[in-house]
């Protein structure tokens, strides 16, 4: 065994052994120097299982049911309301007045790697955001997804702390998209959260059960996964989009081999693809 030394420190046996079972079950892949995260991120994993070791953890994971709770763990992150601005401002300002001048009644949107709900309760809101400028838009199905069961739980729950709230979204938005509660909590109203369906996805899995879209919003979870996996799925993203659907990746995130297969639009300061 390997001790954690009051769980301040992790040996490089034990830190691989963690790093490999992580990207088998996940695809994460963690850098050569991310010991003090694997220590802080699993510590009161640790102090709750009575287990000493990450390697304990590891080889206790499946009898112990404990391979959610480590992915949670790892891959719990902060995030914000209408990141980035462009992706949120482009749907309200361009695809969707698109789509309703080429007569489509139904479009449907995927958020993946949706975290606790921030982005696709964004797009919800620049639906009707929309609605407001433009007047009549089609349909929107919003299909948010993620790893984390915990995550998803949260986002179902439409509740955020003032503090949380802060990140992003303006007081405006604030008081128009949502309702007040006790303990200075807010939860999104019933009509942006009821276009929005939220299911557990590991991007590893195959996306077929999903159906197809006319939007994929893949933003700043590639930059997590081996080049290999990035690539699988932004292929297995290609099929999942409808022709002329459009993706949307993180700023930092490229398409690598799969360029020839979209059309780049620039949106300063961001770039938008759009499926051939």
């Amino acid at each position: 065994m390997h001790a954690l030394k009051g769980h301040n420190g992790i040996s490089q046996a034990d830190y691989d052994e963690f790093r490999a079972y992580l990207q088998e079950v996940c695809g994460i892949v963690l850098g050569d120097n991310k010991q003090y995260l694997v220590c802080s991120r699993l510590s009161h994993l640790l102090a709750e299982t009575g287990l000493e070791t990450v390697s304990a953890l590891v080889r206790e994971a499946q009898r112990m049911g404990l391979k959610d709770q480590i992915v949670d763990a790892m891959t719990t992150n902060e995030t914000l309301w209408f990141r980035d601005t462009y992706p949120f401002t482009y749907l309200r300002d361009n695809m969707l007045p698109e789509w309703r001048d080429n007569s489509k009644t139904k479009v449907r949107i995927w958020s993946a790697a949706c975290s606790s709900g921030q982005e696709p309760y964004s797009l919800s809101i620049s639906v009707e955001e929309c609605k407001r400028r433009y007047g009549l838009t089609p349909s929107v199905e919003i299909v948010a997804t993620d790893v984390s069961s915990t995550m998803l739980n949260r986002a179902r729950r439409g509740e955020y702390e003032r503090m949380a709230l802060g990140r992003g979204l303006s007081n405006d938005r604030l008081q128009t998209w949502f309702e007040p509660q006790q303990n200075d909590c807010w939860t999104v109203k019933p009509a942006i959260k009821s276009r929005v369906t939220f299911r557990t996805l590991n991007l590893l899995e195959n996306y077929i059960s999903l159906g197809k879209f006319d939007a994929i919003y893949c933003r700043n979870v590639l930059i997590y996964f081996s080049v290999e996996l990035k690539t699988e799925i932004l292929d297995k993203m290609y099929h999942s989009l409808k022709p002329g659907g459009y993706l949307f990746l993180g700023a930092s995130e490229g398409l690598n081999h799969m360029a020839d297969h979209y059309e780049m639009i620039h949106s300063n300061p961001g770039i938008i693809y759009k499926a051939k």
